[in-house]
């Protein structure tokens, strides 16, 4: 690593912020947030001043403050026990704690694409991107290709849960044929009033990947239920595996009749090897994953592949990738423009 470079890296923390008014009061809310949390974490005014730096007069007063400001008494007396927080503290210490879960988020993803741009302007070089996603292997070979770049493959679901934690840059998911909004958490969350921006960047073929010749006769996902079939799954979080619980709950297939359900592989590719070198006969997976195998492929239905990240991290980012995406799937076997099958 260059330590000049290092010496300049730009790293940002943003937390919860801002006041509490009441009447003519303010309430700043961070010391109100670590003056209850001391409290709780320490049992005494005493754990309170020295958690916080302050003299024991400081502390006390600090709280008499808050209590005035808010009407209602913080903390109690608890005989031998040192001090506690009211009901009316609990209620508050709760509140407060929610905002600031479900503020956090959002804050790390802001952090992140703060820390881009400002890297971007004192060195005049991109900050590493980081992408998480289902796999697939245009998304792989993309980002491959790129400098300053790196992938985890993950389930859908948990790239999704990461973009929203802040903790990537980008996320690449898939919902079967479900739109996000219709697919539940964390999928739904996925969505502009969140501060996010989504792209469709392709559509690929999905349906259950076959033995050459699929000497089972296998035609559809009733024919798993038979008992012959040796079915590989893909690990649970997937989008592919929610897909397949979908097409097994609409069929009245338990996951226990499918022989198999709980052999668990991380990639189309790897689904795909399993059936080739003859230890599965049947596996969710794409149609790209089975031709480059050379297996046999019953189609299950189209679905939209998207990405996704931080508005505030640059639309030029987002679409570069997009872009690139795109072009892949169009000269790809299995795989088609987004929107291609209501315009073509």
């Amino acid at each position: 690593m260059n330590p000049i470079a290092d010496e300049r890296r730009v790293r940002v923390a943003l937390g919860l912020g801002g006041s509490v008014v009441i009447g003519a009061g303010r309430l700043d809310l961070p010391d109100l947030i670590a003056t209850l949390d001391a409290i709780e974490r320490t049992g005494s005014v005493q754990g309170l001043a020295d958690a916080l730096g302050l003299s024991y007069r400081t502390a006390w007063a600090r709280l008499q403050a808050f209590e005035a400001a808010l009407g209602q008494p913080l903390v109690r007396k608890v005989r031998g026990h040192g001090s506690a927080l009211t009901e009316a503290g609990r209620a508050l210490a709760d509140a407060l704690s929610e905002a600031r879960r479900s503020l956090d988020g959002a804050l790390d993803r802001e952090a992140r694409a703060l820390e881009h741009r400002l890297t971007r302007l004192v060195s005049g070089e991109a900050a590493p991107l980081r992408v998480v996603g289902s796999h697939d292997p245009l998304l792989v070979e993309a980002v491959a290709e790129r400098t300053g770049c790196e992938l985890s493959v993950l389930g859908s679901s948990e790239a999704a849960r990461r973009l929203l934690a802040g903790q990537a840059d980008l996320a690449g998911f898939h919902c079967g044929l479900l739109a996000p909004e219709a697919a539940g958490p964390p999928f739904a969350t996925l969505r502009a009033g969140e501060g996010l921006v989504l792209r469709p960047v392709f559509e690929r073929e999905q349906g259950l990947i076959l033995a050459p010749g699929n000497p089972l006769g296998i035609q559809g996902v009733a024919d798993l239920a038979s008992g012959q079939v040796r079915y590989v799954n893909r690990q649970k979080g997937s989008g592919t595996r929610l897909w397949f619980d979908r097409l097994l709950d609409a069929a009245a297939i338990p996951p226990t009749a499918v022989r198999g359900y709980g052999i668990e592989e991380f990639t189309h590719q790897a689904v795909a090897a399993v059936i080739a070198c003859g230890e599965a006969d049947a596996g969710l997976g794409a149609r790209a994953a089975a031709e480059r195998l050379g297996l046999d492929f019953v189609p299950v239905g189209w679905e939209v592949y998207y990405l996704a990240a931080s508005r505030s991290l640059g639309a030029d980012i987002l679409d570069d990738l997009a872009a690139d995406l795109t072009a892949r799937a169009g000269r790809t076997a299995g795989y088609r423009l987004p929107g291609a099958a209501s315009t073509g």
